[in-house]
Parts: structure tokens; sequence; C-alpha cells
């Protein structure tokens, strides 16, 4: 689990150095499975209406309920390799 983490560690630093900005639904995925691998289930309250980007946030990370977070956690580093 210790591997696992590292691995996901250095995936999100190198997610801040990919060769060019992915899409928006490949941005939202990989944000949910970021939450999802690091917190867990999403348990924040429901962004209000007028926030449309906190809330396609908010809705991507809740749709991974019940997800194990080391599954995640592995398909962000996947994601993010294959980004790279």
């Amino acid at each position: 689990m210790a591997d696992l983490k590292t691995q996901f560690e250095q995936a999100a630093a190198a997610s801040k150095n990919l060769n060019e900005r992915p899409d928006n639904a490949t941005l939202l995925k990989l944000y949910a499975l970021y939450k999802q691998g690091s917190v867990g289930d999403n348990a924040e309250p429901k962004p209000g209406f007028a926030d449309m980007v906190a809330r396609a946030k908010w809705d991507a990370w809740t749709k991974l309920k019940g997800h194990p977070q080391d599954d995640a956690m592995r398909q962000y580093i996947d994601l993010i390799d294959e980004l790279g």
C-alpha cells in the first residue's frame, strides 16, 4: 500500500507537468479519481446550481461512491501515465 501511495503522489506531481492540457471530461475524471483515491467517498455538501464548475466536480466525484480507494489510485496513476 505504501508503494501505491508513493506512486499516487508522484502521479499527482506529474499531473502538473503534462505535455498538453487534457480536455474537460478528462480533467473531471482526473479530479474524481484523485479525490476518491486520496479522500474516499464524497461527503461534501452539494454546491449550489450557480457554481457550475464546482457542481461538475462534485458530480464526477460522487459517481465514484463506493469505489475502492486503491483502485481509484491505480486508475489515476494509469491515466496520468497515459497522458504523460
